[in-house]
């Protein structure tokens, strides 16, 4: 059923609207116009930062401390098939008590709360305490290379600091308000290629199987208890991810190998040691060996105090929920703000459907999210 004759929430109209915008990462299609025109008349100032196709937006209310800073991205995934769909997905579209869409949960939803709470608080609270951020970005979902890191690291050059930030990523698991991610893993991924020697199958003594030589050491990487996890994070993994090797034909000894392998890791492994387990393990098998490591973000976390604190409280309020705190999951956008801001929490919508096919959203869920942001403003803003 279509939407376009039902009286909405004003969350869900600005959600709805956002969703109509086709966004996929790294385009904008319009989606910051459209919220600087919203927070235009509260005040807010307004730098817009582009980059390499990517549209990035720093907005401030206030000029003192605390500075109080919603963080998201504007840009989706692709839409995978559309003939899989069961309704365009750019066109939001209620069914059954969901509103469906790409981006609906991921993250245009939280968007819109963002700009609702913020009206909402700045309306009651015109001369509140501190300054009230949105850090935006249009490159999320792709590379991030030229989007939050970009903006973090032009705050910080000239000395702009961040108190508290709230990213509206999808952290809520069966209903919203039960998980908020005070931290994050951090991620680190390798590409490894082991050397041997060319042959045929026949003649194995002639060859070096880089199959059979990564085996030992593989196993015992498998094996690894890398450490035990501490308070916030668990124990740090190691996962292969792609293994190649080979011309194709069943007679040849193949005389390389690649392999993809990623660690999601708490601070207990740092990443340099990481690494260097790693090195131990494949020098102790004499393999001959090349290795590229790229670091996608070190693990950061938000303990209890003033942010943690208000945001539970805050979605207890809005949903009735105690939220579990947790830092599972992905990388997110996190990993750049914690380098510049001492506290930083994510919370939005559930994710079961983020990245899917027939993404959605409960349509009751929308106003409660907005309800949330707006209470951690009172919590932290209000005089």
């Amino acid at each position: 059923m279509s939407n376009s004759q039902t009286v909405q929430s004003p969350t869900r109209a600005l959600t709805e609207a956002l969703i109509r915008r086709a966004s996929v990462t790294p385009k904008d299609e319009g989606c910051l116009e459209l919220i600087c025109e919203r927070l235009a008349p509260l005040g807010f100032r307004f730098e817009r930062i582009e980059a390499n196709g990517v549209s990035n937006l720093w907005a401030r209310r206030g000029d003192t401390r605390p500075v109080l800073c919603f963080a998201g991205h504007t840009d989706v995934v692709p839409t995978g098939p559309i003939p899989e769909w069961a309704s365009p997905p750019f066109e939001p579209t209620e069914r059954d008590g969901y509103l469906y869409g790409r981006g609906a949960a991921d993250m245009k939803a939280s968007l819109a709360a963002f700009v609702t709470s913020i009206e909402d608080f700045v309306a009651a609270h015109p001369d509140h305490k501190g300054s009230i951020a949105l850090l935006l970005t249009s490159d999320e979902e792709g590379v991030a290379t030229h989007g939050t890191k970009i903006v973090v690291d032009t705050l910080a050059e000239r000395g702009e600091a961040m108190d508290y930030c709230i990213v509206g990523e999808p952290t809520s698991v069966d209903t919203l308000g039960d998980m908020i991610k005070n931290g994050r893993r951090g991620s680190l991924n390798a590409l490894l290629r082991i050397n041997g020697l060319q042959g045929h199958v026949a003649y194995p003594h002639l060859a070096r199987n880089p199959i059979h030589l990564v085996a030992p050491a593989l196993a015992e990487l498998t094996a690894m208890q890398w450490d035990a996890g501490d308070e916030y994070f668990p124990p740090t993994t190691f996962q292969v991810s792609n293994i190649h090797a080979g011309t194709g034909a069943t007679n040849i000894v193949p005389g390389s190998l690649e392999m993809r392998f990623n660690f999601r890791f708490s601070p207990a492994s740092p990443a340099e040691h990481l690494k260097q387990q790693v090195h131990a393990v494949l020098d102790a098998h004499k393999l001959h060996y090349e290795i590229d490591w790229q670091l996608s973000g070190n693990p950061f976390i938000t303990p209890r105090g003033p942010l943690v604190d208000a945001m539970e409280a805050a979605i207890e309020a809005a949903t009735g929920l105690k939220p579990a705190l947790s830092t599972t999951g992905g990388t997110s956008d996190g990993r750049f703000i914690a380098r510049h801001c001492p506290e930083v929490v994510e919370f939005g919508p559930v994710n079961a459907t983020i990245h899917q096919v027939n993404e959605r959203i409960a349509v009751s869920a929308i106003e409660p999210l907005s309800a949330a942001y707006r209470g951690i403003l009172e919590r932290l803003l209000s005089h």
